[in-house]
């Protein structure tokens, strides 16, 4: 007695269906690289926006003080830290540093481009105004 097929052979073949997945998991090894090149850009991005915010606001409070007082002077540091001073908003984290090691402080630093001590996100040299992310990234020395 012969076999009655019951389908009229829709579907795939076992062949298709392993071909499809070699092709999707080479399209996964291929974009996965990419994927992590562009976090590290964002990231990167992030703190240099950060920065621009508060080198601007810094730069704004030394002009402030030479209009109003005639003396030129940097922000202390403490000024830096306490919102509606220098910076209208709470300090922006630092998207290197994790929520353990405090990414929205700030710390006083003396040369830039050094790490200060394991905690702080960004490094603030009161004498010269200038402002750096408070961690060892590579590259930052040139932020």
């Amino acid at each position: 007695m012969p076999f009655k097929r019951l389908s009229n052979g829709q579907g795939f073949t076992l062949i298709e269906l392993v071909i499809i997945i070699v092709i999707l998991g080479i399209l996964a090894a291929v974009a996965i690289p990419k994927y992590k090149d562009i976090s590290s850009e964002a990231r990167e991005s992030a703190t240099r926006a950060a920065l621009g915010g508060l080198r601007s606001g810094i730069t704004i409070w030394y002009a402030n003080q030479a209009v109003t007082t005639g003396t030129a002077a940097w922000p202390p540091i403490d000024s830096l830290r306490a919102p509606g001073s220098v910076m209208e908003q709470s300090l922006p984290k630092n998207p290197y540093q994790s929520d353990a090691n405090a990414p929205d402080s700030i710390v006083t630093g003396v040369t830039k481009g050094t790490t200060v001590g394991t905690r702080g996100g960004w490094a603030y040299n009161p004498t010269t105004g200038e402002v750096w992310p408070n961690t060892s990234v590579s590259g930052e020395n040139n932020w």
